[in-house]
């Protein structure tokens, strides 16, 4: 890789990593946060959801534009957006404003993730981009890692400051782009014609990387049971501070990040993408189903880095698999990924907050079931004549 694309890659790592440790900060104080609003678990789940339901609706529109008019000016965008509505999510005085303020971070955040991915693929050939979408994802991973503990070593200064920090350093990542990313021409050259959401999701079923598309939302589905109410769970059931949910947050992504930044295109090059998410699917629903059993602190910390890894291996895999198949339409095809993750996530805290009001251990038992079922429908689809030959030809 070019030392200027290496310089492009490396800002979007940071913004990537400021992005995702601001999201990450924020996780520890929640609970204690929602209980100054009378909220508990339900309202949680709904205002991760709304983020989703943000996602959902923006990231095709983000991927297109970024096709058409280029990546650099859509990522400041979307950090700015991101950064002010996490501001206001802390100056927030009424429960729904934290859900209009949670709706502009899932705008802002539309327009961060997938011209990333894109600007990513424009980067990297071929055969280097597993090892790409695996510094990328490092980045994301590492924030979420790092967050969490500046979340808890911020609250106790107030609750309300992690979301000012947290937006703070989102909008510098924004002027620190505007100074220093170079802009990259659109890739494609012929106007195609302006789609809506619905359209593009009716498109979406006829590309070579749909099933794909579909394990992306199935796995952020059962993801999103263990992430939104993890927190509330270990609040609730063992009486954790916002500095123990920040340790337990941090340690358990510390190996993930090790793995995706040295080891995983290693690992996509002995083992293939496809085995991999296998692999990370089956450990994610063991564990998940695993953290009901634990009650040591240490265990506990196994148990998440445990979950943290599998998920770590799962995203890179799947994205890589397919911006391999996505041509000149990358931006097109990371808006659907992260598309289909959103409805994913949208649905999935939404569930998990209401089956955490009725019992706190109903969002990891169907958390797990989602996930056991998504390994089972990826296997079937490599075992049959659409997936065989083609996976193993898409993993290479």
């Amino acid at each position: 890789m070019k030392s200027s694309n290496k310089l492009a890659l490396y800002i979007l790592m940071f913004d990537m990593f400021i992005t995702f440790s601001a999201v990450g900060l924020i996780v520890p104080v929640m609970p204690a946060y929602l209980k100054t609003f009378g909220a508990a678990g339900q309202a949680l789940g709904f205002i991760i959801a709304v983020i989703a339901f943000a996602q959902f609706i923006f990231s095709p529109v983000a991927g297109n534009l970024s096709d058409r008019h280029g990546r650099k000016n859509l990522i400041i965008f979307g950090l700015f957006v991101n950064g002010l509505s996490q501001i206001g999510f802390g100056l927030s005085t009424e429960l729904w404003m934290l859900f209009v303020c949670r709706f502009f971070t899932g705008v802002g955040s539309a327009f961060i993730v997938p011209p990333i991915m894109a600007y990513a693929a424009d980067l990297s050939s071929n055969a280097e981009r597993g090892k790409a979408m695996g510094w990328i994802g490092a980045a994301i991973s590492l924030g979420f890692m790092i967050g969490p503990g500046i979340g808890g070593f911020l609250s106790n200064v107030s609750l309300h400051f992690p979301f000012y920090f947290g937006g703070s350093a989102t909008i510098i990542a924004g002027i620190l782009s505007f100074i220093f990313l170079p802009s990259i021409k659109p890739v494609i050259k012929e106007q195609v014609k302006s789609e809506n959401l619905f359209q593009q999701m009716a498109r979406s079923i006829k590309t070579k990387y749909f099933v794909l598309l579909i394990v992306v939302f199935v796995f952020s589905f059962g993801i999103a049971n263990f992430q939104s109410t993890l927190t509330m769970f270990l609040t609730y059931k063992f009486n954790y501070t916002p500095n123990d949910l920040a340790i337990v947050m941090t340690a358990g992504g510390f190996f993930g990040v090790i793995v995706q930044a040295f080891v995983l295109n290693k690992l996509f090059s002995v083992f293939g993408e496809m085995k991999i998410i296998l692999f990370g699917l089956l450990v994610a629903a063991i564990s998940l189903y695993g953290m009901l059993y634990v009650s040591s602190f240490f265990i506990i910390l196994l148990v998440a880095t445990l979950f943290s890894t599998a998920t770590t291996l799962i995203r890179p895999a799947v994205n890589t698999l397919i911006s391999k198949t996505a041509g000149d339409e990358q931006g097109y095809a990371a808006g659907m990924n992260n598309s289909y993750m959103s409805l994913g996530n949208m649905i999935g805290p939404a569930l998990a907050g209401t089956l955490f009001d009725w019992h706190m251990n109903l969002p990891f038992t169907v958390g797990a079931i989602i996930l056991l079922g998504c390994f089972f429908l990826t296997f079937v689809w490599t075992k049959r004549k659409h997936g065989g030959s083609s996976v193993a030809s898409m993993s290479k």
